[in-house]
């Protein structure tokens, strides 16, 4: 049996593993904010608005397990998802249409808006991926969204399909006073019970909300109107400075803002790797410093778990996932 969903040496773990992940989780949620009829299912049927950190952390949550969890133990949080979603509907205050949360257009936009995110994000801040790699992720990604409940053949396949249905879905979105009040909450959240001892340390979010917004699509910040317009340029090496910083960050204070069974998913995968003829490339710590694993010699001729090539990127020839989408 396959250790992780998602191998050492795939795409999908070299972006995931990323610490720019954080600014990428909240930016998906400001951009998912954007379609109004998913915007209300959030707002009446989850816990968003007294929680917003909650939400970010079970989202960062699924993300861990369907990377590097265990099949089962992704079927298992996958069937929960479904579960729950299964019972949720809410009303359109607009047309007075009840609609089910599970609905397969608004799980394909939640989809669509994640990995856009993502992938954005991760280009942004310096991650080097190459064309066919940013390509690879969008495909890798299709198995994720059966977890929700949806099929690989329901959303894109590669970055030209991603945008093509940003494109498609681009004069359906807009600001709702719903989704504003969101990115003002993503921006300065309630720090939840369990991390109250991280309340003084507040003020150090902000930046991390207020990249995501800057990294938005520039008709999105617009739209929005919360914060001032930032130069791309700038936005993009500020993403670079955070990231730079983040990894700076020692593991085991790094590890403290994520719930306990997300650190315990990561110790478990790290256990079955080496189990499973991994080791470790680049020293003993945790897998969210991204360690690198060397994949095993009877499984794979070339060294290490990542891969080398040209790098698509702000300056390289790959260009924006969402250009058709600014």
């Amino acid at each position: 049996m396959q250790p992780t969903v998602a191998a050492p040496e795939s795409v999908t773990w070299k972006i995931h593993l990323d610490r720019s992940m954080w600014v990428a989780g909240v930016r998906a949620l400001m951009l998912q904010a954007l379609h109004p009829v998913a915007m209300q299912g959030v707002w009446q049927r989850s816990d968003f608005r007294s929680d917003p950190t909650g939400r970010l952390m079970r989202t960062a949550h699924f993300v861990a397990v369907t990377t590097y969890g265990s099949p089962a133990e992704a079927d298992a949080l996958g069937e929960r998802v479904r579960r729950v979603h299964r019972r949720l509907s809410f009303t359109d205050p607009a047309t007075g249409d009840r609609h089910r949360v599970d609905r397969r257009d608004l799980l394909v936009w939640v989809h669509c808006a994640e990995i856009s995110s993502y992938l954005e994000t991760a280009h942004r801040a310096g991650v080097a991926l190459t064309v066919g790699e940013r390509d690879r992720y969008v495909d890798e990604q299709s198995h994720t969204a059966t977890y929700v409940g949806l099929s690989r053949q329901d959303v894109p396949r590669d970055v030209a399909g991603l945008r093509r249905y940003l494109t498609s879905v681009r004069p359906s979105l807009r600001v709702t006073p719903e989704a504003r009040q969101a990115v003002r909450f993503l921006l300065w959240p309630k720090v939840p019970d369990h991390l109250s001892w991280l309340a003084p340390l507040k003020p150090l979010w902000f930046p991390v909300g207020a990249l995501a917004y800057a990294t938005l699509p520039a008709w999105a910040r617009r739209a929005y109107g919360v914060l001032p317009q930032v130069p791309d340029a700038a936005a993009t090496a500020s993403l670079r400075a955070l990231r730079t910083a983040l990894n700076r960050v020692p593991e085991r204070y790094y590890n403290l803002v994520f719930d306990e069974a997300t650190v315990r998913s990561a110790q478990e995968a790290r256990r079955r790797l080496l189990e499973a003829g991994y080791s470790i490339e680049n020293g003993s710590g945790a897998m969210r410093a991204r360690t690198l694993f060397q994949t095993p010699s009877t499984r794979f001729a070339h060294a290490p778990a990542s891969v080398a090539g040209k790098a698509g990127g702000p300056d390289g020839s790959a260009g924006s996932v969402e250009s058709t989408h600014r």
